[in-house]
């Protein structure tokens, strides 16, 4: 059994009070940040427990059915969870200025307002209009392919994944995997064990790398290694709107 753990202070408190200086040198340099722990076990567990209420979801994907993988995930309707909604909240201003700076080493515009609110409504005038966050489920054998979470014109380029079951307890094998098309060089790959309640950070799309003309593009995508035991489950944030 996994001892109840205490965190202090409300949702938007516990990522306000993060590192955020060390978390954002370390996505500048690999296109992705471990947090610290977000969540309790017994919070992690009540938001996994979401996953068999079927009407706070819009819709059901059979990963297997359309060559995404193996596994299942589900997309929230709009009426999020408070838990949900508070954590991209709080992330939202935080990612704010990555995403600022990324766009002007690329030379690219940063059209993302102050508030989640203003850019949110942007994506539904852009015909993007459904909601992004969802919580997926995966048993022994399942995986995910490598992709992007690219619905539309308007894009976020940083999104979150929290753990939401215990890595060697839960389950075995369901390691978060990212690769890096580098300028001119061979693909970069990595992997991350999600600690359970803790945050991962990730490019969405592409990021800036130093080159020696400046900066270049260098797309990213993610995914999840082969379950090999037990059950994950995993809450995503995402920053824009599907279509």
């Amino acid at each position: 059994m996994i001892a109840a753990t205490r965190l202090e202070g409300t949702l938007i408190e516990r990522v306000d009070s993060a590192d955020w200086d060390a978390l954002t040198a370390e996505v500048n340099e690999y296109g992705s940040a471990l947090t610290g722990r977000l969540l309790t076990p017994e919070e992690c567990a009540a938001i996994t427990a979401l996953y068999n209420d079927a009407e706070r979801f819009r819709t059901t994907v059979d990963m297997a059915r359309h060559r995404f993988g193996s596994g299942q995930y589900r997309y929230f309707t709009h009426e999020l969870p408070d838990e949900v909604r508070e954590l991209r909240e709080a992330f939202y201003p935080h990612l704010l200025p990555v995403a600022r700076d990324w766009a002007a080493k690329l030379g690219r515009p940063a059209p993302w307002p102050d508030s989640l609110k203003e850019w949110l409504a942007h994506c539904h005038e852009a015909g993007q209009s459904k909601s992004a966050q969802i919580l997926l489920r995966y048993g022994a054998g399942d995986w995910n392919a490598l992709h992007r979470d690219v619905f539309g014109e308007a894009v976020f380029p940083l999104q979150v994944v929290i753990g939401l079951d215990a890595p060697g307890v839960d389950y075995s094998g369901g390691e978060f995997i990212t690769t890096e098309q580098r300028p001119r060089a061979q693909s970069r790959g990595s992997s991350t064990t999600l600690p359970q309640g803790h945050g991962l950070i990730f490019t969405t799309r592409d990021r800036p790398v130093a080159s020696r003309r400046g900066w270049s593009t260098a797309p990213m995508r993610h995914g999840v290694s082969t379950v090999r035991s037990g059950r994950r489950h995993t809450l995503g944030l995402v920053f824009h709107e599907a279509t």
